[in-house]
C-alpha cells in the first residue's frame, strides 16, 4: 500500500509525484469519444487549426482525471474510504498533444470525521504541470481516509 492513513498526514506535507505522463492523440481521442464530447477543438484538426490555438486541444476533463490519477499512488491508494468532492477546479493553461505532465499534491486541511471515528478528511491541493513548468490544472480534493489501525 502506497497511500497514507489520515493520522500520517500533516498540514503542509508536499509530494512531487514521480510518475510523469506524455499526453497522446489516442488519449485525447478515446477519452473525448468515450464521454460523448463532440467539441471540434478536441476532434477536428481543421477546426482546431482555425482556432486561436492552431491545433487540437486536449479534453479538459481528461486533464483533470490525469492529475488526480497521477496523485493516487502516493496519497490515497489503499487508505481511501471515499472521495468527498473536488473544489476550485481551474485550468489556467491549455494542454496539447505531446505535452508531458507531472503532478504535485499538498495537504491543506485535516479534519477528523464526526460520523466515522475510524476515518478523517484530508484536503489536498493538486496541481498538474507541463514540461514548460506551467500549471495547467489545479483543484482541491477532499478525501475520507482510514485512520491507522491500532
Amino acid at each position: 500500500m502506497a497511500g497514507k492513513f489520515f493520522d500520517e498526514w500533516n498540514i503542509g506535507d508536499r509530494i512531487e509525484h514521480e510518475i510523469r505522463r506524455t499526453v497522446t492523440e489516442t488519449d485525447n481521442l478515446l477519452f473525448t469519444t468515450m464521454t460523448h464530447n463532440p467539441q471540434p477543438l478536441h476532434l477536428d484538426v481543421e477546426a482546431a487549426k482555425a482556432s486561436e490555438f492552431g491545433h487540437i486541444l486536449v479534453n479538459g476533463t481528461f486533464t483533470f482525471a490525469l492529475m488526480v490519477g497521477l496523485s493516487v499512488g502516493d496519497t490515497t491508494l489503499g487508505t481511501l474510504v471515499a472521495n468527498l468532492g473536488y473544489d476550485k477546479l481551474v485550468m489556467p493553461k491549455p494542454v496539447f498533444i505531446g505535452d508531458t505532465m507531472r503532478a504535485t499534491s499538498e495537504v491543506t486541511e485535516l479534519k477528523p470525521s464526526k460520523s466515522r471515528p475510524n476515518a478523517g478528511i484530508v484536503t489536498f491541493t493538486h496541481e498538474l504541470i507541463n514540461q514548460r513548468d506551467e500549471v495547467v490544472c489545479r483543484c482541491l480534493r477532499s478525501a475520507l481516509l482510514k485512520r491507522k489501525p491500532d
